[in-house]
């Protein structure tokens, strides 16, 4: 009889699965303006290639998540990361922006598959505090993956140019399909679900006629739009407006993350999630405007960092609470809200990436700032409705100190 992986296999495994996602989006970054030189195309053009892969992590999780509930865990893995492999191959040798762009949203349909199965799998086989212990880690290598992935691209950058970076990908993918082969099944028969795809499409729409939940969602997915603003435009913004090396321009995306984490964990401490959420969407709408102003006015980099910093350690506070309220509001149907949330996120990501690229792409991306940022604090308000959004504000701060 077939022994079940250890315990630190599925640790590693499911942590790489975890920083899957990030490495996909976010290790080629700092290899964007010279992309553009490459294909000889605008820089919108190029940002569609984060567009294509946010889609693809939107789709892909609302395809590969019910497909893992009903034929179990390990094939529809091996279908993602064959589907992975294949894909980078591809990208790699584009002849056109066109090809590229393509081949990059199928890869994030499998990087998708990654980053479901790899929450599938810890909940397969662990219950308890052993199940929070694994989350726990495995949220802790989610938060650095995004930090990691382009200081290692912008350290490559100048060595091996962007093919290399998908090259050093498509090893990650070799890698990991191995993992996928030597995994054992989670996912007994008994426990698969039976339901059709039509029971599926059901329960969203049973998700999306709770309004509050909806404008919950909204307002995360309009805060996410303010972040991949921010990340398809900065490699343009620091590298060829202000004159930074794509290694100075990593540890500049490095520190950035870590006020987004710094904020994440901040946000615990609020004894209601709903106040911490009302404050920071007020405060990425002040600091949007802030940002904007100041790259409109062609200040400094510094002063253009400091307002960065402070849109993004607002934005980190909503994150964690806003995903908790969502979910609260669907206990039920927790797994179809889960997926709904992530979809329309990376789904608002894909669709703001290109637009900072339109004109100029300083103003671009602080007029998006302001308008996500405004939309963002509607939908939060809407949601409280005006009455309990004036309570939740006017007390907040005593009952947070």
């Amino acid at each position: 009889m077939r022994k079940d992986n250890s315990k630190v296999f599925l640790l590693v495994l499911l942590g790489m699965l975890t920083a899957f996602g990030p490495f996909v989006t976010d290790m080629y970054l700092p290899t964007l303006p010279t992309m553009g030189s490459y294909f000889n195309t605008t820089s919108s053009m190029v940002q569609l290639g984060i567009t294509a892969s946010m889609i693809g992590l939107a789709v892909g999780q609302i395809f590969f998540g019910p497909l893992s509930d009903r034929y179990g865990r390990r094939m529809p893995l091996l279908v993602a990361m064959w589907l992975f492999i294949v894909s980078t191959l591809f990208c790699v040798f584009a002849q056109d922006i066109y090809q590229f762009v393509t081949f990059r949203l199928i890869q994030g349909i499998a990087g998708a598959g990654g980053i479901v199965i790899a929450r599938s799998v810890a909940a397969d086989k662990y219950s308890g505090k052993e199940l929070a212990k694994m989350l726990a880690v495995i949220g802790t290598i989610n938060g650095v993956a995004p930090v990691v992935a382009p200081i290692i691209g912008g350290m490559l950058t100048e060595v091996v140019g962007w093919e290399g970076i998908f090259c050093i990908l498509l090893g990650l993918g070799v890698l990991l399909l191995v993992g996928s082969y030597c995994f054992r099944e989670s996912l007994p028969l008994e426990h698969r679900s039976a339901t059709k795809w039509s029971d599926t499409l059901g329960s969203f729409k049973v998700v999306l006629q709770d309004s509050q939940y909806v404008f919950y969602v909204l307002q995360m997915a309009f805060a996410q739009g303010v972040l991949f603003a921010y990340i398809s435009s900065s490699p343009f913004i620091v590298q060829q407006h202000y004159g930074f090396s794509p290694l100075a321009f990593s540890l500049c995306f490095a520190v950035n993350a870590v006020a987004i984490g710094v904020a994440a964990a901040m946000s615990v401490k609020f004894r209601r999630p709903v106040s911490c959420t009302l404050i920071g969407c007020i405060g990425i709408l002040v600091a949007s405007v802030g940002e904007c102003a100041v790259l409109m006015a062609g200040c400094s980099f510094w002063v253009y960092e400091l307002f960065l910093l402070a849109l993004l350690f607002m934005m980190g506070l909503t994150f964690m609470s806003t995903t908790t309220l969502a979910m609260e509001c669907q206990r039920s149907n927790t797994g179809t809200a889960s997926a709904l949330l992530g979809a329309v996120c990376f789904a608002f990501g894909g669709i703001v990436s290109p637009l900072v690229g339109l004109g100029n792409i300083l103003s671009s991306t602080g007029i998006i700032f302001v308008i996500s940022a405004c939309c963002s604090l509607g939908c939060i308000l809407v949601a409280l409705g005006r009455r309990r959004a004036r309570l939740y504000f006017a007390f907040s701060t005593s009952q947070n100190r």
